[in-house]
């Protein structure tokens, strides 16, 4: 695999309401034509953060101005921001969009994490819907979720299964003063209605004992039905991150199999499936070689080679706190690069977005891979 081009899809603009751009993902529609979404904000946690749109049609060289189709939104009378917006084409020119909301009224000026108690605020799952390609939107409807999941995280872009169903990876999260034991855990919910009712939550990811987590558990369908998950994992108790893990399930995602380490560390973003069933896998190695890199697998399941591997950016270190998870979890806010996401080209190739930039501006970058044959 080589990087054949690169570029800014995005820049943001240092001092004002769109200096930090982050959550980068591209969908290449049926037509031919690339729908990009990022969210934008004064800083990586403000409540001024908007959804923004882009457009392509020659493949991701060149991207439209960008344009905010959704309003600041209300969920229950409060007021919030949407920190992201993930988009699955249903049918030729129908998508739906999935968008992760967080209340900034409850806790007026808070941070999105609690370091003390290792809460988060509150938060919500929106979906809305679009037959023609992105240019219009209904409105907003809510997903309830069990009070079990506590404020939800959408951790990957809904997928659409083989049977035509939809699955949603959800993670749990405490509630923002709640200072008990966090026991996380990852779910995945289901509907068979084009994303109306959604059932219960089926367990995809979890330590019993509270020790481990699974963090931002990122998935793909391959051709043959079966979907693999790749989680983001972390050690409470020594307070560092694990290699990635993947899970592979051959029922529609009602059971798992075993964690699998990958021998990569330590972020994976939304992996590429190919036509042939190959999985392009990026991920963020921040702590190590401060980069991000992206491999081949000949299969969900088959190993990421690594002669494949290519690197497609390079950082300079960040600093890491030890002391406590709330501590770590606050300084994810001051990461300045990361989130890829890789989608698969019309023609072979496959597109790779990620955020990177400086405290005072970050942008969304992209990377064109050529995937030769394994």
């Amino acid at each position: 695999m080589q990087m054949i081009a690169s570029g800014i899809l995005a820049r943001g603009t240092r001092g004002t309401a769109r200096a930090i751009l982050t959550f980068g993902q591209v969908v290449a529609l049926q037509s031919g034509l690339l729908l990009a979404t990022c969210r934008a904000g004064s800083s990586k946690d403000s409540s001024d953060e908007e959804i923004e749109f882009f457009r392509s049609a020659d493949g991701g060289h060149t991207w439209s101005a960008a344009w905010r189709p959704f309003v600041a939104s209300k969920l229950n009378g409060k007021r919030g921001s949407l920190k992201l917006c993930y988009l699955t084409e249903l049918a030729p020119g129908r998508l739906l969009a999935a968008a992760m909301w967080i209340d900034r009224t409850t806790y007026p000026g808070q941070p999105l994490f609690n370091a003390e108690t290792e809460g988060c605020l509150p938060m919500g799952i929106l979906l809305a819907e679009s037959g023609d390609e992105g240019r219009s939107w209904s409105e907003w409807r809510h997903v309830p979720m069990p009070a079990e999941i506590g404020p939800a995280s959408l951790t990957n872009p809904i997928l659409k299964l083989r049977d035509g169903s939809l699955a949603m990876s959800i993670e749990t999260n405490k509630h923002y003063a709640d200072r008990s034991r966090w026991y996380q855990k990852a779910v995945y919910f289901h509907c068979a209605d084009g994303g109306q009712r959604w059932g219960d939550p089926v367990v995809a990811g979890q330590d019993p004992s509270g020790r481990i987590f699974n963090w931002d558990m990122r998935a793909c369908v391959a051709p043959d039905g079966r979907i693999a998950t790749f989680a983001w994992t972390y050690d409470t108790q020594t307070t560092g991150y694990l290699n990635i893990q993947r899970r592979i399930s051959r029922d529609q995602g009602h059971t798992w199999s075993a964690p699998e380490d990958l021998g990569i560390t330590d972020q994976a973003g939304p992996p590429a499936v190919l036509p042939d069933g190959r999985v392009v896998l990026a991920w963020v190695d921040r702590f190590v070689s401060h980069s991000i890199r992206a491999r081949v697998a000949a299969g969900v399941d088959a190993p990421f080679d690594p002669a494949s591997e290519v690197v497609i950016y390079t950082h300079g270190s960040e600093a890491k706190r030890d002391d406590n998870t709330g501590d770590l979890l606050a300084e994810m806010g001051a990461w300045s690069f990361g989130l890829p996401s890789a989608t698969a080209l019309p023609g072979g190739d496959v597109l790779v977005v990620y955020y990177a930039g400086d405290d005072g501006a970050m942008d969304i970058r992209w990377a064109r891979l050529g995937v030769s044959d394994l």
